[in-house]
């Protein structure tokens, strides 16, 4: 080893002792007789001490060096004077007798640093440079521990990681798939996989009754911060097993994450039913770290007079607590925020729960006090408090509650991001129509099972089909979800044929699925969590980027290899592919 400790680990223990060590040059600080100059590696920084009087030449040459020069330095471990607690390593220094220059450095494009100066575009063009930065570091870090403790958990569940292929066949569910022309097959394409899913499937038929896999998967889709276009699951799947079999052992990695890395005992996730989810928080993924149910009033508000309720599918509001004090300015920024073109909502009722017990509120023209009494004691609402109303179209009034409800959460500071409510959400529909194409999706995957008392709505009322489906939701993030899967060729047959399949689709695409269920294809189900967004939750961050090492854009460029990039004519060619110019 061209070192004897790392950076990061030397201490009082270690004074008087002779050392090596490698690194980079962080910084450097010249103070006349002295010249200090902070060592960095993985592990830490150690500053390096030069004396002009003990040693001037070495000191002449320390100060040529410029920043991220790689460098080897030998010397003393001694106590420092100026000690820093804040840093592993504040308490000594090195008192340098030789160092070697490993490697030069140009000046880096910005400073790397905790509190760097590049932009996001600058420092994901030269990724290698911000990964040295601290910051990247813990978040690496931290992927790595929750890799580790992930295998732990499984693997002591009796799970088996098994690989499965990356070159599979493209299906028409699901999002767009990144495609793989064959050299030898010309004229057919492989897919990149966005799931296991069908391999995992057939794991269980070949009777590996509990699978496991880090796995990367591909979708082309647009991004956003919580999406890249190949990202990490933890995909498992489980044979003879219930859905409360699959919800107490993933339940359980959970709980064990956020002991073994964050040192977290979470409370026994609640579970509820998607129809809950959207009836009182208006999305099935809804973050609990906070009260402000959604209340209904069509009951108590129709029939008054006010044609914007009274023509409203749906009226329904939330109570922000000790907000009755809200001004005018506030309220108006509130409608402005609901009237948004990506909240759509027309306008926003409020009302004033004064702390005299008396309600003023912005249709008091339609409504008198006793109603609005009646009203603030559906919300369980106190003097003090706010009343928040919306109404319209149920669905699109929900979402756009939805968003105001977590406007509310930020601006009172409610969504802690030190804080973990993780929920179960079940009872999913099994299909959503699709409008503009006049037929039924699945909302999960066609692999998922209806629920067993649902089966026959399959051929009469399939929108009513409930699926035995689950999603894994912290924060108001969903991390994950998975379902009991279908085991039977004919039930299978049947929900290819709720979407629309023909039955030479089905054998086409699916065939080799369905022809293994006729070989003891046992009961089974599973899950696949977002490990990207379950580690960027743990560090604190909406945005999963800065926990992958070599990440993409939101154009999905790579900036530091450039690419996507153009392939030569001669490989075009042997693929039998041209480039068509719109």
């Amino acid at each position: 080893m061209l070192r004897t400790h790392t950076c990061g680990e030397l201490n009082p223990k270690n004074i008087g002792e002779k050392v090596t060590l490698c690194g980079w040059m962080q910084k450097s600080r010249d103070l006349g007789g002295m010249t200090f100059i902070d060592l960095r590696d993985r592990y830490g920084i150690t500053q390096l001490v030069f004396n002009m009087q003990t040693n001037a030449g070495l000191c002449e040459k320390a100060r040529k060096l410029g920043r991220e020069f790689v460098i080897s330095v030998k010397g003393t471990v001694e106590e420092r004077s100026n000690k820093n607690l804040k840093m592993p390593t504040g308490e000594i220094e090195i008192i340098v007798d030789k160092f070697d220059v490993l490697n030069r450095s140009k000046l880096p494009p910005f400073t790397i640093e905790d509190n760097t100066d590049g932009g996001e575009e600058l420092r994901m063009k030269y990724r290698y440079l911000d990964l040295r930065r601290n910051p990247l570091r813990k978040n690496m870090e931290l992927r790595h521990k929750m890799t580790s403790e992930t295998r732990n958990y499984l693997d002591l569940q009796n799970f088996i990681e098994i690989e499965t292929p990356y070159l599979i066949k493209s299906t028409p569910e699901g999002a767009r798939d990144f495609v793989v022309p064959s050299r030898m097959n010309q004229g057919e394409f492989y897919a990149l996989p966005q799931s296991p899913q069908t391999f995992k499937q057939l794991l269980m038929i070949a009777g590996y009754d509990r699978y496991y896999q880090l796995v990367k998967c591909f979708r082309d889709e647009d991004l956003r911060a919580d999406r890249q276009p190949e990202f990490t699951q933890i995909d498992c799947e489980m044979s003879f097993v219930t859905q409360d079999d699959i919800l107490n052992t993933f339940e359980g990695l959970i709980k064990h994450l956020f002991e073994k890395v964050k040192n977290i005992n979470v409370e026994d996730f609640p579970i509820i039913s998607y129809d809950e989810a959207m009836k009182y928080y208006g999305t099935d993924k809804p973050d609990i770290r906070f009260e402000m149910k959604f209340v209904e009033l069509n009951n108590l508000a129709k029939g008054s007079g006010f044609k914007v309720f009274d023509d409203a599918e749906l009226i329904v509001g939330i109570c922000a607590e000790a907000c009755g004090n809200y001004s005018r300015k506030q309220l108006d920024k509130l409608t402005d925020f609901v009237r948004k073109p990506q909240i759509g909502a027309k306008g926003l009722v409020y009302v004033k729960y004064n702390e005299d017990g008396s309600l003023k509120s912005s249709v008091d023209k339609f409504f008198d006090q006793k109603a609005l009494k009646t009203w603030a004691e559906a919300f369980n609402a106190n003097p003090g408090d706010l009343l928040l109303i919306l109404s319209g179209e149920t669905g699109h009034i929900r979402k756009a509650l939805c968003e105001l409800r977590l406007e509310m959460g930020n601006r009172l500071e409610l969504r802690d991001k030190n804080k973990f409510r993780p929920l179960w959400v079940v009872d999913f529909p099994l299909l959503e129509w699709d409008e503009e194409n006049s037929r039924f999706h699945a909302m999960h995957h066609p692999f998922t099972s209806p629920k067993a008392e649902d089966i026959q709505l399959l051929n009469s009322e399939p929108g009513k089909v409930r699926a035995n489906a689950y999603d894994l939701v912290i924060n108001g993030v969903e991390i994950g979800g998975g379902s009991i899967r279908i085991f039977n060729k004919e039930l299978q047959k049947k929900m290819f044929k709720a979407l629309g399949f023909s039955e030479e689709q089905a054998q086409e695409q699916f065939g080799f699925l369905m022809n293994a269920f006729e070989y003891g294809a046992p009961p089974h189900g599973g899950i696949a969590l977002g490990f990207d967004r379950l580690v960027a939750l743990f560090g604190g961050s909406d945005s999963i980027r800065d926990f992958i090492a070599f990440p993409k854009n939101n154009s999905g460029r790579d900036v530091m290899i450039d690419s996507p990039s153009t392939i030569s004519k001669e490989q075009l060619d042997e693929l039998k592919l041209r480039i068509v110019k719109e």
